[in-house]
């Protein structure tokens, strides 16, 4: 059976690394946008260099932006409930 991690459309960026983004995000079990990070700082140098940094960069921010509103939206709820635990 062929592996296909062997293949690659579009270049050898990924293919010609000792580990391929793909199986460090499968690995790892990244979230979309984590995974993207991985893969766009991974190829920056052999594909589409500062683009491809900027584009880790707006995967970054959307990852920065949730997390802070979930933080934001615990905080509230927490603020919400009685000190004492008592309801």
């Amino acid at each position: 059976m062929t592996n296909a991690l062997d293949t690659q459309v579009g270049g050898t960026h990924y293919k010609d690394m000792p580990i391929q983004p793909l199986e460090y995000i499968v690995a790892n079990e990244l979230l979309f946008c984590e995974g993207n990070v991985v893969k766009y700082v991974s190829r920056w140098r052999s594909k589409n260099g500062v683009e491809d940094l900027r584009k880790a960069r707006h995967y970054l921010d959307m990852l920065i932006q949730e997390h802070t509103q979930e933080v934001a939206l615990e905080l509230r709820h927490s603020l919400k409930e009685p000190i004492d635990g008592n309801k």
